[in-house]
């Protein structure tokens, strides 16, 4: 069983940047493939970031590219999402998820097994 705990979100004005963290139980979290994923108001959960755990590549959704990084560190078990030049869009419920299977496509909610509790982001615009 693993357990995620996101925390760093926020209210931020447009153009600002905030860092989340999800940070997760488990002796085997260097093998899990970790994601963000956002959820609007009225929207549906959609596809932030990805990070492979057998590789370190990283995925992205084509509306965050070039202004958030996804990273992980295992000595720490923590994985970030650093958001940077944020726009009003960018306001969600923000969830890190986890999965163990080595070939997953990271960028579809229903490949992950295990989700965090969520973190508010809101970009005033």
């Amino acid at each position: 069983q693993v357990q995620l705990v996101e925390s760093g979100g926020g209210l931020v004005q447009a153009g600002g940047s905030l860092r989340l963290s999800c940070a997760a139980s488990g002796r085997t979290f260097s093998r899990y493939n970790m994601g963000w994923f956002r959820q609007a108001p009225g929207k549906k959960r959609e596809f932030v970031a990805g990070i492979r755990w057998s590789n370190g590549m990283t995925y992205y959704a084509d509306s965050v590219k070039g202004r958030f990084t996804i990273s992980r560190d295992n000595s720490e078990i923590t994985v970030y999402l650093q958001m940077n030049s944020l726009k009003a869009e960018d306001t969600a419920v923000y969830y890190c998820a986890a999965n163990a299977n080595y070939w997953s496509d990271l960028t579809r909610d229903d490949e992950y097994d295990w989700w965090g509790q969520g973190t508010q982001v809101t970009v005033s615009s």
